[in-house]
């Protein structure tokens, strides 16, 4: 079976989950977006089936009824690499009125509970089953994650990081990448992580560096040529934050200041 390992990834209480990678890698996707499949009590669900590939729909849905009885597909988030596959996920499983559709705003007889999680995106849910936590694209496994501007999404996301913290998983199963063991330390890296650039991206604006380019040689230098956009738009979203709060420098004007404001 395509990307599926003999074993489940954990087994929790009367649940176990089996790891299936679509084959999309990218610099944004790592090695490819993470579909899980949680079978508890013979019922099967599908936490985001990933991008319209027939072939990864295909293998999941045959793990779904090889493992027990399809009943749900639970969705992360609204971004194509996780969500693109729903539709043709729920059809193949039997269609829409055999198989219940989790996303934000919904309800459903899911095993885990949906946790709102914003900062990636505004719709971003993490799903809690026991003491393991899928953390969609709130948290990757192997690297940090892209914070887009619009809404005071890095504020949401630090908020939501601290959500995770209170959660304490013991075991985080990212969107991308692998397997994270030690989940709090996880949690407190990506904190760091984005202190660190704050205070860089400051300690710039305070010695007078305005041009983006420059702030990001001086904030980003670590990040390689490939992740050098997705590291504006991360840029944009600190300098939103640092607005918000009163700490921008008057003489620099951020693109899109009127449409910010923190939800």
């Amino acid at each position: 079976m395509r990307n599926m390992t003999d074993a489940p990834v954990t087994t929790i209480d009367d649940a176990s989950v089996h790891l299936l990678r679509a084959e999309n890698p990218g610099p944004m996707t790592l090695a490819g977006t993470n579909s899980y499949l949680v079978e508890s009590g013979g019922d099967v669900w599908v936490i985001d089936p990933g991008p319209a590939d027939s072939r990864h729909i295909s293998a999941l849905a045959e793990a779904a009824k090889m493992l027990g009885r399809p009943v749900g597909v639970a969705l992360t988030h609204d971004h194509g690499d996780h969500s693109e596959g729903v539709e043709p996920m729920i059809e193949a499983l039997g269609g829409s009125e055999a198989i219940a559709f989790l996303r934000y705003g919904s309800l459903a007889d899911a095993p885990f509970e949906p946790v709102h999680t914003p900062g990636h995106s505004a719709d971003h849910l993490v799903f809690v089953l026991g003491d393991v936590l899928f953390s969609g694209d709130l948290i990757l496994g192997g690297s940090s994650t892209i914070v887009p501007p619009g809404g005071g999404t890095l504020i949401a996301y630090l908020e939501s990081l601290r959500v995770v913290a209170g959660i304490a998983p013991r075991l985080i199963l990212p969107g991308h990448g692998e397997p994270i063991e030690d989940a709090a330390q996880a949690v407190r890296n990506q904190l760091a992580h984005r202190v660190a650039r704050e205070d860089a991206l400051a300690a710039a604006l305070a010695d007078g560096v305005r041009d983006r380019e420059a702030l990001l040689d001086r904030a980003w230098s670590d990040v390689p040529e490939a992740l050098r956009i997705a590291a504006h738009v991360t840029m944009q979203s600190h300098l939103e934050k640092l607005d918000l709060e009163d700490r921008l420098p008057p003489d620099l004007e951020p693109e899109g200041r009127r449409h910010w404001g923190h939800r």
